[in-house]
């Protein structure tokens, strides 16, 4: 199973299109939103696939994006989400709450840590947990995402 990982698109349309454009090519069976989403329209972008969103510190509009991720027939998980898929245990969270993020990857029940904020791409295992941040899709040179192949659980990491 394939899915994409993205992050911190910020509201920004265009650069969040070109991304799926690449993602709709790389044939993702799912896409993990790691928060910071900034718009409604961003949203309706990821229509193709079950699409799994969470929060970010500058996503002010919670209850408007939650209606909106849940009428495109989205997962809305709020601040932070736990999954499975391929059966590998997945947590998907922003990463300012730095204290959560730190008790999510050392608990040891996650195969699999996304998170985003930091707009700087990255991964690397801790104990066994792959964590990973996608990078940004807004305010970072390159904008990235990331593709992760399951249940293997490898990243890559894409340039837009």
């Amino acid at each position: 199973m394939r899915i994409g990982v993205v992050s911190d698109t910020h509201g920004h349309v265009e650069y969040a299109r070109q991304a799926v454009r690449v993602l709709e090519q790389l044939d993702v069976e799912q896409v993990l939103h790691c928060g910071d989403i900034g718009s409604a329209a961003v949203v309706q972008l990821f229509g193709s696939w079950p699409t799994h969103f969470v929060f970010g510190n500058v996503d002010y509009e919670e209850d408007a994006l939650r209606r909106e991720i849940e009428a495109a027939g989205q997962t809305c998980h709020g601040r932070f989400g736990s999954i499975e898929l391929a059966g590998k245990n997945i947590a998907l969270l922003h990463g300012h709450d730095f204290a959560r993020f730190r008790e999510t990857v050392s608990d040891g029940q996650y195969d699999l840590v996304c998170y985003g904020h930091t707009h700087v791409a990255k991964q690397e295992k801790v104990d066994g947990t792959l964590v990973l941040n996608p990078g940004a899709l807004y305010r970072a040179n390159p904008h990235s995402f990331a593709v992760v192949e399951l249940p293997q659980l490898t990243a890559t990491h894409i340039t837009v």
